[in-house]
Parts: structure tokens; sequence; C-alpha cells
């Protein structure tokens, strides 16, 4: 057996158990749940009134150090391989890359659209939301989303399972959450299963850390909300221009924007697999927990 095998063994069963893969998840995600429970709690009840702040957003606000205060007292601890996945040397420049290339791409979604007549530009647009849409569809959406998808079930999924169903259920799972937002459809879950799914996903196993994937989609809601004012997964917002969205339901998204159309799902799901090719020829590809343990064995 290698030396981690041997540690493994060595420890007491209770911990054995604690540390299994899918045990580890479970745990991790009764501390996100009780995170965000905590912050709307305290948003309700604790903190004072605070102008054009609706509670969820104060509630969005609290839970976010929460969040991060538990994954790296506690989170980052749990299962056999401990690690840190926000604890990267290039966190700064992976970060710039994935805001830029969530702008690039969903640029080209928009720039697609227009020239097939779907997207217009209709006048001036305002920056009143802005605040809003930095804090809530932005920065906690890729602070909050990425932990729980990428930073815990993706994580521990791939321990167990291997990286091909850890890509396969973490995108189904974040497809099928997308299902509760306003106009959303199963063609919406399965656009954002394909483009968001395979994109971030690749983005982790590419890097093995939570950065890039926090660039990609705090740029793309950003980008497509507060740019181009198009509706972010289903939820109408501000841009700085004022657009519309006509034609085709299959073009347009049918009013849950273009994540939900065939152009973004195209476009954003080939650039997914692009990372994915290049987190594979990296190495990054991890086998099945009991695939690792037959290899190991005496």
């Amino acid at each position: 057996m290698d030396e981690a095998a041997i540690l493994s063994h060595e420890k007491p069963l209770w911990r054995r158990i604690v540390d299994f893969p899918l045990i580890a998840m479970l745990i991790a995600l009764v501390i996100v749940i009780a995170c965000f429970t905590a912050g709307l709690l305290l948003a309700q009840f604790m903190l004072p009134p605070m102008r054009s702040f609706s509670t969820e957003l104060k509630a969005d606000l609290v839970a976010i150090p929460l969040l991060i205060l538990a994954y790296e007292f506690v989170i980052r601890r749990l299962g056999e391989h401990p690690r840190d996945d926000y604890r990267d040397p290039k966190a700064l420049r992976r970060l710039a890359t994935g805001l830029a290339a969530g702008f690039l791409v969903f640029s080209l979604a928009v720039a697609v659209a227009a020239v097939l007549g779907v997207y217009r530009i209709t006048g001036t647009g305002d920056a009143s939301d802005l605040l809003h849409a930095l804090l809530g569809p932005t920065i906690f959406a890729a602070i909050s989303e990425e932990l729980i998808f990428r930073g815990v079930l993706f994580r521990w999924i791939e321990e167990f399972g291997g990286s091909w169903v850890a890509l396969l259920l973490t995108s189904v799972f974040f497809g099928a959450v997308h299902l509760a937002n306003p106009n959303a459809s199963p063609i919406a879950a399965v656009g954002i299963a394909f483009e968001a799914g395979v994109m971030l996903g690749a983005a982790y196993m590419l890097t093995r850390s939570l950065w890039l994937p926090m660039g990609l989609h705090a740029g793309w809601n950003f980008t497509q909300g507060e740019i181009y004012d198009i509706p972010v997964s289903g939820t109408k917002v501000h841009g700085m221009v004022t657009a519309r969205l006509s034609g085709d339901p299959l073009l347009t998204g049918n009013g849950f924007g273009l994540e939900a159309s065939v152009i973004a799902m195209v476009i954003a799901t080939l650039f997914g697999l692009g990372l994915l090719w290049m987190a594979i020829r990296k190495g990054e590809l991890r086998q099945p927990w009991w695939v690792r343990r037959r290899v190991t064995a005496p």
C-alpha cells in the first residue's frame, strides 16, 4: 500500500468513516446549510434596516463571510486528503482570467444573437442597480455556488466516483437547481447543465482551485445582466443599455435569457470542452475511489 493508505488504516474507525468521501461531502453540505440559515436569521432579526437592501440581499452579505470561515476552519480539513481550494499562488491571475473569459464568451453569444436578429439594443440604460447586481448575482453567486458545486460536491464526488462521474452529476445538479428560477424550463436546465456545468467543472479540474471558476461565474453573470441587459438565469436586471430579446424561443431563451438559448449552449459548451481537454492533457482526470484502492493494494 502507499503511504496515504497506510496512514488511513492507522486512523480510528470513526475517523475513517468521517473521512470517507461521501460522508465528508454530507458533513460539508450540512455546514453550508447552517451558514445559509444563520445568514437569513441574522438578516431578519439582528441587522438594522438598510435602505434599498432586501432581506435576501442582507442574508447574502452575511452568508458570504460565514461560508468562507466555515470552509477555512472546517470544510477544507474534511476527508482523507484535506486541501484548501482557496489557497492558490496564482489566485489573482486566475480570477482575472476567469472574469475576462466570462465576459468574452458571453459577449460572443450576444454578438451571434445580434447577427441573427434576436438581440437588439433599444436605448441607454442606467447603473441604478449596479451595487445590487455586484453583491447578489455576481459576487454572492460566484462565491456560494462555486464553493457548493465545485468545492464540495465536485471535490468529493470525484474522490469517490472519479472525474467523469463528478462532472456529470454536478452539471446535472447545477442545471436542476435553476429550475426554481423565474421563467425556468427543462430546456433552460439542460442549457445550464451543459454550458455552465461543464465549463465551471472543467475550470476546477484544470486548476484544482476555486478562483478560475469563480471568475468565470462572476464575469458571465455580470456581463449578461449589467452590460447587455439580459436576464440572469431568468431574473431581470437593469443593464448599461436597454435591450430586447425577440424571436425564436430556441434562440432567445424564452424569457430565461440567452443561457437557455442554443446560441449560448453551443458557444459556452465548446469553451468548456476546451478547458476539459486542457485538464485531461494536464493529467487531471481522476480515477474512482475503488480503482485507486485496487491499484494501491499489496
